[in-house]
């Protein structure tokens, strides 16, 4: 047993951190316990411990490894609401946005220039660029600048400049704007981080199996540790139910029926190489049931998304060919040169958490979110917005404190930056010093920064102990042997597929999805978690087979056959 310490602060999410986490969790009463290790959940970790808290996390899989590594990589007020007239939900949004992309975490969260392409001349233009206005003052609203430029008027002429694929019948004119995006996946595993960093004792591949009751109130979970095969209780004096899509099978466990239910809402994303699409900005078009949008993604681009309704696996959705070419058909009705199955590297499948209530009012919050204590000690959140995660962690974790005696503070997470946030802008003025010191490409170390910020300076030693580290790995030249150990050590990867589809997003990205990449990976992660040669060929088989399972669902002409070919690939650690 690893030796016990006041906390398990440490900036590291490595094996032994787990370890001593988990000591730590069967051992005394916690003030709050987080279960899901998702946006949400991790949130609301950071937000519970960060007001002094005592305060655990578990996730049954891996950080991210359900919704929130699978959206739209956008950090966004969702211009699509205005016209909804959901105006708080996009003020919410865009003050969120300006957060993360200035204070919280601005070596992961970007600005990104889309083009929104107008139709008709005169009153479309005057529609949506007034809903462009409305959408630049809301963000400005939050007391600071929004770190993004405002909306602009363009041509026809300039229009077809920046962007030479459209096709020219497609377009009168246009307008442009910003939002942001970020690596979700990366983004929700340094939120764990610094949530541990700050005194959570976080645990993923432990799942919740049942609660803990005292007469009607919860005190606690029976948790199951996914890693050896162990059972125990955790005492909590409020428990935080932040499962997502998988709120009701939780709350379940409860026999708590629930005045709301969380409905699953499929979407998909296609990517392809940046070379097939000639435009020097992201691209949003109007569809008959939303919006498509086009979003420039380091080499790729990725289109998506569509929304249809998923009551099959929660854990492994699958894109059908008919998901597939209906984001192609649509794209293709814009594009000079059209795209084709050819053109796409990679696919992924994600489900919103969309609320679906009793009642023909609560079955209209869709994207707002819920916040309720359904049972003594027992908090529920659900649906909202990938972007407004952080204000649903605080409304938790304000209810889970009206429920403990004695003054809990407020909520502080608006100014605490995630791990690698801090001193970022001036390692990034310095990133020609910081290549030249150590050898390597400046486009090296612009990838490392905008991927671990100041953090940085830890891969480099790696590289500098071992220089075979700063090699490229097999089929996807923008991840080097470093990323793979540091994910082993410090970002709590306990699988190949952790690494492959969430660490790095090599799955997605690679025209093979990671098979090249598999076997050096596994070799990699052996040595920071003491595989033998058996287990390092089974993670590599086990991810084989997730590939060949996701290639043969995108073959499937509906969901139902598409979820049955994909479940044949069977999990390397098996949670059902």
């Amino acid at each position: 047993m690893a030796r016990l310490k006041s906390v398990t602060r440490s900036n590291k999410l490595g094996p032994e951190e787990r370890e001593a986490a988990i000591a730590r969790l069967k051992e005394k009463e916690l003030d709050v316990l987080v279960v899901g290790g998702g946006i949400v959940g991790t949130g609301s970790a950071l937000d519970a411990v960060t007001r002094g808290l005592s305060t655990g996390l578990l996730e049954a899989r891996d950080w991210a490894s359900g919704t929130s590594s699978r959206s739209s990589k956008l950090v966004h007020g969702g211009i699509r609401y205005l016209e909804q007239l959901d105006f708080r939900l996009v003020r919410e949004a865009l003050i969120e946005r300006g957060l993360l992309l200035q204070r919280i975490a601005p070596h992961l969260v970007k600005p990104v220039r889309f083009l929104y392409p107008l139709q008709k001349r005169i009153f479309e233009r005057i529609y949506i660029g007034a809903g462009m206005l409305l959408y630049d003052i809301f963000s400005y609203s939050g007391g600071r600048p929004p770190g993004v430029p405002h909306h602009r008027h363009l041509s026809k002429r300039q229009v077809m400049r920046a962007i030479p694929s459209l096709s020219s019948d497609a377009l009168v004119g246009g307008l442009t704007y910003y939002d942001a995006q970020v690596d979700d996946a990366r983004y929700v595993a340094s939120l764990a981080r610094t949530a541990s960093f700050y005194g959570a004792h976080v645990a993923s591949r432990v799942k919740v199996e049942g609660f803990v009751k005292v007469g009607e109130r919860v005190v606690g979970v029976k948790a199951h540790d996914l890693q050896t095969d162990e059972h125990f209780e955790i005492r909590a004096k409020q428990v935080v139910n932040a499962t997502g899509v998988w709120t009701d099978d939780t709350q379940r466990m409860v026999g708590e029926r629930g005045t709301f239910k969380v409905r699953a809402s499929k979407g998909i994303h296609l990517v392809v190489p940046r070379d097939r699409i000639q435009s020097a900005m992201g691209m949003i078009f109007r569809t008959e049931k939303s919006v498509l949008f086009v979003i420039p993604w380091g080499r790729h681009w990725l289109i998506g998304t569509t929304d249809t309704d998923w009551n099959l696996d929660k854990a492994h959705p699958a894109a059908t060919a008919a998901d597939i070419d209906y984001l192609l058909e649509h794209v293709n009705a814009v594009m000079a040169i059209p795209l084709t199955r050819e053109d796409v590297e990679g696919v992924f499948a994600g489900l919103r958490p969309l609320l679906a209530g009793e009642s023909e009012s609560t079955s209209k919050l869709s994207r707002e979110h819920v916040v309720a204590h359904t049972v003594p000690g027992l908090v529920v959140v659900a649906g909202g917005k990938w972007t407004t995660y952080r204000v649903m962690a605080k409304d938790a974790i304000d209810a889970a404190a009206d429920a403990m005696d004695g003054r809990v503070p407020k909520s502080t997470t608006q100014d605490i930056p995630l791990l690698g946030a801090e001193g970022y802008q001036a390692a990034w003025n310095k990133r020609g010093k910081i290549a030249r010191a150590f050898g390597v490409h400046k486009v090296r170390i612009e990838h490392l920064l905008n991927r671990y910020g100041t953090m940085t300076d830890e891969l480099l030693d790696l590289i500098r102990e071992n220089p075979e580290l700063g090699e490229p790995l097999p089929g996807a030249d923008d991840y080097l042997g470093a990323e793979i150990v540091y994910a082993a050590s410090h970002e709590g990867a306990l699988h190949l597929d952790d690494v492959l589809a969430r660490r790095t997003r090599i799955s997605i990205e690679a025209w093979d999805r990671g098979v090249s990449a598999a076997p050096v990976a596994a070799k990699l992660m052996a040595g920071v978690l003491g595989w033998d040669a058996e287990r390092e060929s089974l993670e590599v088989e086990r991810y084989l087979q997730r590939v060949a399972a996701e290639r043969a669902s995108q073959q499937q002409p509906d969901d139902e056959s598409a979820d049955r070919v994909r479940l044949e690939a069977p999990d390397i650690v098996k949670v059902d």
